[in-house]
């Protein structure tokens, strides 16, 4: 019989996953804990995945989405995967998360419940399997921000304290975060099955990726192929949207690549304020391997490396494996340059195409870096009539802003449609980092009216709001270097 939790929340539990050989994971429940208490609940994305947990006690809640209470039909484990982090190939896995299953929503849509924090695994690597409440509060809110700015995103359902410190730098609130994917499947998933030298393994891997991402290519004459090509393509799209808002993910390795194209993992995470494009936040990202620049050509290394797994499954002959891996994996800039491309003329307004294009956006972003001008504020400014006062009467921009106004002139379309476009694509609001800082800050202390009031904020980003004026501000002039950290 279901327990009264499951009947009022409606989950609808599958293990397909579970169905592909154990080498892939490891059955573990999550560990329980001393005294979890909600912190955070999306009720929203709890409807939208037809989960009704707005009706349970505060109490039943913590206890489930801590993993004390586990829900009818969950079939907890640990998944395994390599990758290669800062270039260096390691062999990995889910060493403080549990999957709980796959919840199937009414529409029929698989999604991955997983829950990060909740304990140690195989794959620990004498880690303690715990998280702490800042980084999972990070998680939640730059998680729902990429929603809100509509970039392929993994979703943050709950956030619970466990009544237990963990041991970081300091003692800290020990935390356990609720996390919605498409899937966990991984570049480094490929990756651990290549290593593994497991061919019926990494085609049945394969596969399944296929028939839970891409259905389209099943029937295929080359299915490996066009599958290696989806996922580059969803890839240059992802990383073409991440540049578009000055996001930096901060971790890119491999096991931090989905197979889906969603973001994962919000690390180190930030979003750039100045236009710099050697900007790193990262505190272990030492060389810059991860800055804001790099990130499409890092997207291709790692896409490179996914190829690699999958040459057994491309063709019989390793030499013909190999070339037509090299053919599409070059063919990567090709889509990351026409989305980057296509997504800047949307963020100036102009539709169609035409060849000094190119040209134009990297005039504007020549001069944003030698001013140190705001990214999201200079392109939001552009939308009114904010680009005539302060650093853009300086005359290079001027004479930029002529060029701009006569490639708009052709556009053949009204002014206003323009206006619209550019609304649509500069976001007014993101995370910005001093306010992120500081709700995080009294987070932790107890007070959570400046997360919640900045999650507000950022559901409708590209929404001008007075209400939320103070979030769409640049730092202070004086607010110094910023810098992330891990939290593992």
């Amino acid at each position: 019989m279901p327990s009264p939790i499951d009947s009022t929340v409606c989950w609808r539990f599958d293990a397909s996953y579970q169905r592909l050989p154990e080498l892939f994971y490891s059955k573990r429940v999550p560990t329980p804990v001393r005294a979890p208490r909600m912190v955070l609940l999306n009720e929203a994305l709890a409807q939208s995945l037809g989960l009704d947990v707005s009706a349970l006690p505060s109490a039943d809640a913590a206890e489930l989405f801590s993993g004390n209470t586990l829900p009818e039909g969950a079939q907890p484990f640990a998944q395994a995967y390599a990758g290669h982090q800062f270039g260096h190939f390691t062999m990995l896995g889910d060493g403080r998360a549990h999957m709980l299953g796959e919840h199937i929503t009414p529409e029929g849509k698989r999604v991955d419940i997983q829950f990060k924090g909740s304990g140690p695994t195989p794959y620990s690597r004498r880690g303690d399997g715990r998280a702490v409440l800042g980084p999972m509060l990070r998680e939640y809110l730059i998680s729902e921000a990429m929603h809100g700015l509509g970039i392929p995103t993994t979703r943050s359902l709950a956030v619970v304290t466990t009544g237990e410190p963990v041991l970081r730098d300091e003692l800290r609130q020990g935390a356990i975060l609720t996390r919605v994917a498409s899937s966990h499947l991984r570049v480094g998933t490929f990756e651990f099955a290549a290593a593994r030298e497991d061919v019926q393994a990494l085609k049945q891997l394969a596969d399944y990726a296929i028939g839970r991402h891409y259905p389209e290519i099943q029937a295929s004459a080359t299915p490996y192929r066009d599958f290696l090509e989806a996922v580059m393509q969803r890839q240059a799209a992802l990383v073409a949207a991440w540049m578009h808002v000055g996001f930096i993910h901060g971790v890119m390795n491999t096991d931090n690549m989905t197979i889906s194209g969603e973001t994962i993992d919000y690390g180190p995470c930030a979003f750039m304020d100045r236009y710099a494009p050697n900007t790193v936040f990262s505190s272990i990202d030492q060389q810059g391997r991860y800055a804001y620049a790099n990130q499409p050509i890092i997207a291709q290394w790692n896409l490179a490396r996914f190829a690699e797994a999958m040459l057994p499954l491309l063709h019989a002959d390793m030499q013909q494996a190999v070339e037509m891996a090299e053919t599409s994996i070059e063919r990567f800039g090709e889509w990351y340059a026409h989305a980057w491309l296509s997504g800047m003329r949307k963020k100036l307004g102009l539709f169609g195409e035409e060849g000094d294009d190119l040209a134009l956006v990297q005039a504007l972003l020549a001069w944003m870096q030698t001013q140190h001008a705001d990214y999201t504020s200079t392109f939001r400014d552009l939308c009114g009539e904010r680009s005539n006062d302060g650093i853009y009467r300086d005359p290079v921009f001027q004479t930029w802003h002529r060029r701009w106004m006569e490639r708009r002139a052709r556009n053949n379309k009204q002014s206003m449609s323009a206006e619209c476009l550019m609304r649509a694509h500069n976001p007014a609001i993101i995370p910005r980092n001093h306010q992120v800082e500081a709700a995080l800050e009294a987070a932790e202390q107890g007070d959570l009216s400046k997360l919640t009031r900045l999650l507000a904020a950022l559901e409708k980003p590209y929404d001008d709001r007075s209400e939320y004026a103070e979030f769409a501000a640049p730092p202070p002039a004086d607010a110094g270097m910023y810098q992330t950290f891990c939290g593992t």
